[in-house]
Formats: C-alpha cells, structure tokens, sequence
C-alpha cells in the first residue's frame, strides 16, 4: 500500500503538518529520569501525581499479591509516552480509559504509550494492572521486600515502592494515598494513614487512608500476624501500633519503646511545631533488618533496634523525621542533611530534656573521639555523594552542624528557626540553601561560614569554631582522664544504638 501513496516529499509533508494538530507536532516521551544527581532514574519527567489508589488482595503462604493502583497526574509536557517505577509483572495498563501499550526497560522502568497523545495540562487517569511474587523479584542484586514467616513488608530508602505499586519514585512527586488491602481472616495489615476494615467471609479487607502529601518512598505496607492496637493520643490524635508475636527476647522492649510514640509525638510537637499527619504510630514486624525508617505517621522498626533493651532514642529520631523529611522533603537526595542531621539531633534535645547530657556535650564529645586524620571527617553531610549518603557522619557531623547553628544564633533565634521552618514550608521540598536563607532571616545574622565549614569543607574545623570543641574547664574532665578527655555524656550509648537506622541497603 505504501508503493500506492504517490505524491511529492513537499506536498506530502504539507499534508502531514495540516493533519497533526501542532501540539501532538511537539509532543515527545516524559524523561525515564527525573534528573537527581544521585539517582539518575529515579522517578520520571512529564506528569505530577496527585493521588494513588491501591487495591491489593495478598495471600501470605505463598507471597502472591494481586493489585490495580490507579494513578491520578497532570501532564506538565505533551505526552506521548511516560514512564512509571515498578518491578513486577504487568498484565493491562489503561490511559485515560484505553487500552495503552506497555513494556519494562532499564532495572525498574515501565514505559507507557497512550493510544492518544495527552496535551500538556490535561488530566491523567493511569489504571495498572499486576499480580507477581514480590519476594522472588530482585533488581540491582536486591529486593525491597522483605518476606517475613507469616507475610511480607515493604519499607526501603530511597527505593522500595516499586515492589508493591507503580509510582513516580522521588520525593519531589508527593500525592495523597489510598491503599486497601483484602487478606485472610486472621492477617492483618499496616500501611499510612487513617485505618478503618470491612469483612467478607473468609477475607479481611484494610483501609488506609494518607490525606496529606506523602512521597512514594515514604509509603509502607506490611501483611502478616500483628497484635494491632488502636488508641488516641490526650489531643485526639489517632496512634496505631503493631508487634509480631514472635519477636522473641525483643518483644517486650520494643513495646516499651514503641508505646510512648504518642506521649514522644507531643513532646516533639513542642520543639517542631504542630504535627503534620492526621494519625502517628509504629510497627515492628518480625524481618532480618537492623535498620528503622520514617515511613510517613506509621514508622517501620526493626526487631534489632531493641536488641539491647527499650530505646526511646530511635523513637525520637523516627519521629522528628515526620517534620524534617516527610512533611518538608528534600529537594534532591543530596540535602540529605535536612533529614538525617536534625532527626539525630532531636535525639540530643531528647537527651537533654532526660537529663543525660546536652547537646552541646555530645557534639564537643564526638569532636573529640574522632582524630582529625579520622575518615569521619572526609564526608560532608550537605552534599556526601551517593554511597555515603546514610554514613554515620551525616548524622553526627550534621547534628554538630546544628549544634554549631544555635551557638551562632542564640536560644531564642535557634528554636524559632526549629519550629518555623517546618511550618513555612509544610508538606513540601527544599534545599539546604533554602533552610540557610531562612535562618538567616530570622535570626539577622550570616550563616554561610557555619554552612560551609560543617557541611561542605573536608577535614575536621579548628577547635572551638562555632562553640564546638573548645577546651573543657578542669572541673568537666572525666575521672582520671587525661588534660582535654570529656565525660562520655549519659545517652551517648542509647544514641549509638540506634546508627543502625541508616542502614537501608
């Protein structure tokens, strides 16, 4: 038939541009990326999310999990293909009711082709449809979900939604999330949000219901055998909290740890301003991990992070990331820092309210157990490259930072800036130069040598810069200690029990 169409190259690109409206003429692919330094991949260009609907149905004995997640986006280009995050096996996908072609690429990329182009600004409705063995499928030599004796999690940093719906997986793309969940009667699940359950017979069905901006990696499911319980905090704030049953010899500290989640939700409120979510909780579920996670109102903990008996420390720290890192996001992986620097630091405020030791002890002391030779000193926590993003002095050099921070500005200046900033910029995304221009304003001071020295120069900062590391009086040493040797602060123990929070990988 082609060999029929006889006609001029002019006239026939004449007749091609007369039949194209001039929109679809520009339209191309949504990037596979959405441009992250440290994630190239990660997420997708061409459309913002506002809203996931997931339903899934789980069968724990044998890790098969059915699911259709509708996606709710706006094209930001003309579209005519997209991308999404995901891993396991597709079987339809629908773009604004039709039938759209599908296939995977790279390590987790499904590439969608709409049967119509989609104008920039226009609506999206995406409808993926699944079903797969989540625990059997690796990428990148690793899986995101974790099978447990009785179900399975998902709970990973910076990756790990994939493994249980399609998204746009960066934290610049928050949506709202509705997640429901059929299980036999018996199971129970965990995820984000409000909670509310409806039975048929022989099946369980679980609602959970996020109303506030969430970012996809932030999202958590775990089905299994949960002692689930449901209570208020003396404000009226919905807690939900979940244990395995067989968590052993940590059972019982990890309930007595997990339990004042609410009473812990209200102190920190004190130090950050409201809470953002519309209900708080934890669970610990029965998996191999060490590490913990902020999963947004609903915090993942290992087993591990009890092994050494209740720690409310890993409580505080998960719990301060609800403002520094869920509601106000990073930007970019990079400003890891604006999470990880202040959730260790609400763990010094924490120590200092107990009485174990101030925050201005605990910096001057890891100033002082690391040598200036020390790698420790190499990293830099405002920008320390994609495979030191979770290293231990992104935590403690960056709470140092902070500490630094507040010598500079004073009390007052200090804990408006803790409290202000979450509430300026709520349920949204920032960098550390933006936090700096803010601290800068309400305090009245310049900041960028206190930036530049703790968070981006190599190499350990002179003694005494900022007030840190300054030479103890004779009456702080500690007993016997040589001339310059601190006491070790009282907490130090309890917050180097839980490093193991940033171990994702």
């Amino acid at each position: 038939m082609r060999k029929r169409l006889i006609v001029s190259a002019a006239a026939g690109a004449l007749a091609l541009l007369l039949s194209v409206p001039a929109s679809a003429a520009q339209a191309g692919p949504g990037a596979a990326g959405i441009g992250d330094p440290y994630y190239p991949y990660a997420g997708n260009g061409g459309y913002d999310v506002s809203h996931y609907d997931i339903r899934l149905k789980y069968q724990p004995a044998t890790d098969e999990l059915e699911g259709t997640t509708t996606i709710l986006a706006t094209a930001t280009q003309d579209l005519t293909r997209f991308n999404l995050d995901f891993v396991l096996q597709v079987k339809e996908v629908l773009v604004n009711g039709r039938t759209a072609a599908f296939a995977t690429s790279g390590e987790q990329e499904l590439q969608i082709t709409p049967a119509r182009t989609i104008a920039k600004g226009s609506p999206i409705t995406v409808v993926v449809r699944y079903a797969d063995k989540p625990g059997e499928v690796e990428r990148g030599g690793y899986s995101a979900w974790l099978r447990t004796p009785d179900g399975g999690v998902a709970a990973n940093e910076p990756e790990g939604s994939a493994w249980w719906y399609p998204s746009n997986d960066h934290p610049t793309d928050k949506a709202t999330f509705d997640v429901s969940v059929l299980v036999p009667n018996g199971t129970q699940v965990i995820s984000n949000g409000t909670l509310t359950t409806s039975q048929r017979p022989g099946w369980t069905r679980y609602n959970y219901r996020q109303t506030k901006p969430q970012a996809t990696y932030l999202a958590t499911l775990a089905v299994g055998k949960f002692d689930l319980r449901q209570d208020t905090t003396p404000g009226g704030l919905p807690v939900i909290t979940a244990y395995s049953p067989d968590l052993g010899a940590n059972a019982g500290a990890a309930r007595a740890s997990v339990e004042r989640t609410g009473e812990l939700v209200d102190w920190l409120s004190g130090v950050f301003g409201p809470y953002p979510f519309d209900s708080v909780g934890g669970y610990v579920p029965n998996v191999p991990t060490g590490y913990a996670l902020e999963t947004q109102g609903q915090v993942f903990y290992s087993p591990a992070q009890f092994a050494r008996g209740s720690n409310t420390s890993v409580v505080v720290h998960e719990l301060a990331h609800q403002w520094y890192g869920d509601s106000v996001s990073v930007q970019r992986w990079s400003e890891i820092w604006l999470n990880e620097g202040f959730a260790r630091y609400s763990q010094w405020l924490w120590s200092e309210h107990e009485n174990e030791g101030t925050a201005q002890e605990l910096a001057d002391y890891i100033y002082d157990i690391y040598p200036a030779g020390d790698p420790f000193w190499s990293i830099k926590p405002g920008d320390p490259g994609p495979d030191h993003q979770f290293a231990g002095a992104v935590y403690d050099r960056g709470a140092i930072a902070i500490q630094a921070l507040r010598n500079a500005v004073g009390e007052d200046a200090f804990f408006a800036i803790l409290k202000g900033w979450p509430t300026e910029r709520k349920y949204g995304n920032a960098t550390i130069q933006q936090f700096q221009a803010y601290a800068e304003r309400v305090s009245g001071k310049p900041l960028g040598g206190i930036f530049n020295t703790w968070l981006y120069t190599p190499g350990k900062p002179a003694a005494g810069s900022a007030g840190i590391g300054a030479a103890p009086a004779a009456a702080s040493l500690a007993p016997g200690g040589r001339p310059g040797a601190r006491p070790e602060p009282k907490s130090w123990k309890k917050i180097q029990e839980t490093n193991t929070v940033h171990e994702h990988r």
